[in-house]
């Protein structure tokens, strides 16, 4: 452990730290910044290592048991509390930051029963929130249609960890090619026997009959489809649907957000796995 304590905040570990932030530098580096010691502790859970962190001598102080988790292989930075400030998006840092090599997330099974795919998503709130929804519910894996970076700081801390938990799959380079492999994938997944499910609003123009979430058999290998939270479901990936499904709610709400209309329709499936 280099014992020195950086203190000034024009150190170049500022700068590096500052520029994981942002997608290039987080993609230029390979490596994914996580902010606080929640997030520490859900990586040790994962078991994926980080390489380096910064920590306050107050952190590491009061955070012994977890200091002592980390392999000896990891670089220890030491910084004051005002570096560790000027170095991370979170406004008041808890003493703790990590450098988690991108390559340590989780892969994909080789085989899967149950996918939860996601068109478009644009507030990184939602996308963390359903991250985290999609874990509890026991989910394999999220196929992402672009949307909102999933490894964005603002993801990351609604997700509250379980993004490093739960694998996932970002397609396309623009919104044409994102819709395109999104209809590729789920195209792939029927002709390979699952359910294509996707959610719609009551007032939603789609040719597939509606049924009441409960009425479909979510124990079958099943794909879960929410669309973009301004323009629903794209025209060419509800064509992939195999069934739609709806939620029942007040008349008075036109629609609800995805993040919350996803809850009841994820845990549907485990619900119905405990009491079979």
């Amino acid at each position: 452990m280099n014992t020195s304590l950086i203190s000034s905040r024009r150190n170049p570990l500022v700068r590096r730290l500052k520029a994981l932030s942002r997608p290039k530098g987080r993609n230029e580096a390979s490596m994914l910044l996580l902010e606080g010691t929640h997030l520490l502790q859900e990586a040790l859970k994962a078991c994926c290592m980080p390489s380096e962190i910064v920590v306050t001598p107050k952190w590491l102080e009061e955070h012994d048991a977890i200091f002592q988790e980390l392999s000896k292989r990891v670089q220890i930075h030491m910084v004051t509390q005002s570096v560790l400030e000027e170095s991370l998006s979170t406004v008041t840092p808890d003493g703790v930051a990590s450098l988690l090599p991108v390559s340590a997330l989780p892969r994909k099974k080789k085989e899967t029963t149950f996918i939860l795919a996601l068109d478009r998503l644009q507030d990184p709130g939602n996308l963390g929130t359903l991250f985290r929804t999609a874990l509890a519910a026991e989910v394999e894996l999220i196929w992402l249609a672009l949307g909102a970076d999933p490894l964005g700081q603002k993801c990351i801390r609604a997700s509250a960890g379980a993004l490093i938990h739960l694998p996932f799959e970002r397609l396309g380079s623009h919104e044409e090619n994102a819709v395109d492999k999104l209809s590729y994938k789920l195209k792939d997944a029927k002709n390979k026997g699952f359910q294509v499910v996707g959610a719609f609003s009551a007032s939603s123009c789609v040719d597939i009959d509606r049924s009441l979430y409960w009425e479909i058999d979510w124990q079958k290998p099943t794909v879960l489809v929410l669309g973009n939270e301004g323009n629903g479901i794209h025209p060419k990936v509800q064509a992939c649907c195999t069934h739609a499904v709806t939620l029942p709610h007040n008349k008075i709400v036109e629609s609800l957000n995805v993040a919350s209309a996803a809850v009841p329709l994820l845990l549907e499936r485990l619900r119905a796995r405990m009491t079979s």
